[in-house]
């Protein structure tokens, strides 16, 4: 008997599998951020997120974001002595990570160097930092947020904004004034509270007289404290005159540690490379914020700025998410042909093209709304869009990454593969910050306290009314259906879903490509068109939209 040789034998030869999607510029093969960054008057800011495109594309740093979940936070809670430490030790590619994030100024930027155009250019950072790893940009996030509780307090600031304006990452866990760099999280939520802040228990006593920039003495259990890794925390505590903002740092002046004892890190579904806590404050130290009872009206500033990161951010995930399917297409043979090049998947990869164009041009827009404090019709708009943003586009983020998982069949459905996380990592942008009813009750206390806000939006629309009927036709609904009339809270969702999509319709038709802005005036602005991706109706460039969408040639 013959002994057959060595090539009949083999069977693991690898063919028709597409080559890894790494190193390639995440900011310059976008098609949609290069044009954002100049509508909005960042275009100073093109060549440094050109760099940072190009370093976040890199083969390491896409290794160290699945390294970083692969491999979540560890509490230390005591030291070997039994001494409390409360120090959480991550991963060195979260570490990573960080400085990078830190380095493209995520955390701060726009406050420390502000210019024309800031807020939108750290957007744009932040839409592409998702996409690596979303983890680390929560800690970014609250710390963004808190510098505008921050300027609110000036004896407060004068200490504190110096280092978290820093951008070297400083990982040490050691008081602020020995860091080169300081960051803020944030602990709102209790656990009989949770959206309803004014039913926190956590109370607050004034240590030597009551009073805004004042120490008080922090008693109570937050059931989230998000990025228990940050330097100090905005935290919410009943006052005498009712719930109050609180700045706890980690250590205190004397060289302490405060007596901030975190409990256990939340063993999540996704963001597992970042750290969340339950936390006991046991007569930890805080200094007020503003006026007593005024804890949540400040707070609700801060949120403004989180809430547009969970929008970026899940915009950044449904970029990746359909980088990953569109440049699998490519590569995949089925019966002879590209699946790119297959009726079927290309409608379905050009219809997640015009979702995610859409929702990035939504977010980008509202972020350069934050770069205009003073105008009164950006005022307006961010005040009735943000929670409209963050309702519309991280309520649309979990079926695009199911959807762009499906396009990779079992291979998208497997652990070596980015697409698990980037599916796991959706539904947080919904849940942090208020849910998708939160935001669209907020929708609707902005729009009956605020008419100029509806008035902004209009006016927004106004101008690519002419440049497509279908369109026109959706506008003129929407004015009738709810601009003259009170919309009820049973209505509320629809109300936001249907703001976003005219913002979207408006931008598409101002900024984007002829075929981009026909293909969702066509299938969003239409209620008999199906709800599934893949369903874009006959007439349009379908192939140019799929191919719209592959990374890299």
């Amino acid at each position: 008997m013959s002994i057959a040789s060595p090539d009949v034998l083999e069977t693991h030869a690898v063919f028709n599998q597409p080559p890894p999607l790494v190193d390639y510029n995440l900011f310059s093969t976008d098609p949609v951020l290069p044009a954002a960054m100049v509508r909005a008057g960042a275009a100073w800011a093109m060549d440094g997120l050109t760099l940072f495109g190009a370093r976040l594309g890199r083969a390491d740093a896409m290794a160290w974001g699945a390294l970083a979940n692969r491999n979540p936070p560890i509490l230390h809670a005591f030291d070997r002595y039994g001494g409390r430490q409360d120090e959480v030790e991550f991963h060195p590619a979260w570490h990573e990570l960080m400085a990078i994030a830190m380095e493209q100024g995520l955390h701060s930027a726009p406050w420390a160097e502000p210019r024309p155009g800031a807020h939108a250019a750290r957007a744009a950072g932040v839409y592409l930092m998702c996409q690596i790893e979303a983890g680390v940009q929560c800690p970014m996030t609250m710390t963004y947020g808190a510098v505008s509780a921050l300027k609110q307090q000036p004896e407060i600031g004068r200490e504190w904004l110096p280092p978290i304006y820093s951008a070297i990452y400083d990982r040490r866990f050691a008081p602020a004034s020995q860091k080169t760099a300081a960051l803020v999280g944030m602990g709102m939520t209790e656990k009989q509270g949770g959206s309803d802040l004014r039913a926190v228990t956590t109370h607050a006593e004034p240590l030597a007289g009551e009073g805004a920039g004042r120490p008080y003495r922090l008693t109570g259990h937050k059931w989230f404290l998000s990025a228990p890794m940050c330097d100090a925390f905005l935290v919410l505590a009943q006052a005498a005159a009712g719930p109050s903002c609180f700045f706890l740092p980690r250590w205190l002046p004397d060289g302490s540690l405060n007596r901030i004892f975190l409990q256990r890190l939340k063993d999540k579904l996704g963001n597992r490379s970042n750290a969340s806590s339950e936390v006991e404050f046991a007569s930890a130290i805080g200094w007020l914020i503003g006026d007593e009872g005024r804890g949540i009206r400040t707070l609700v500033e801060v949120a403004n700025y989180t809430r547009l990161d969970c929008a970026l951010g899940s915009a950044g995930l449904m970029r990746q998410a359909l980088s990953q399917a569109a440049h699998h297409a490519a590569h995949r043979s089925v019966f002879g042909r590209a699946l790119i090049d297959q009726p079927l998947m290309e409608n379905v990869i050009a219809d997640m093209t015009v979702e995610v164009e859409a929702a990035a041009w939504l977010a980008l827009r509202l972020a350069n709304a934050y770069d205009q404090p003073d105008d009164s019709a950006d005022a307006a708009f961010r005040r009735i869009m943000t929670p409209a943003v963050k309702y519309w586009v991280c309520k649309r983020g979990p079926a695009l990454a199911a959807e762009a998982m499906e396009v990779l069949g079992g291979n998208g459905y497997v652990e070596e593969s980015p697409m698990p996380r980037l599916y796991r990592e959706m539904p947080v942008n919904s849940i942090w910050e208020g849910s998708g009813n939160i935001m669209c009750l907020d929708v609707l206390r902005a729009t009956a306290r605020f008419s100029e806000g509806l008035e902004a939006v209009l006016a927004e629309l106004s101008p690519a009314r002419a440049a497509d009927p279908r369109f026109e036709r959706f506008c003129a609904r929407f004015e009738q259906d709810f601009a003259r009339r009170a919309v009820e809270e049973r209505d509320a969702r629809r109300f936001a879903e249907r703001l976003s999509l005219a913002i979207q319709g408006s931008l598409l038709l101002k900024e984007s490509s002829p075929e981009v802005a026909d293909a969702f005036c066509a299938s969003r602005l239409d209620n008999e068109i199906g709800r599934a991706f893949g369903t874009l109706p006959a007439g349009l460039d379908i192939g140019k939209l799929a191919r719209r969408a592959i990374p890299v040639a």
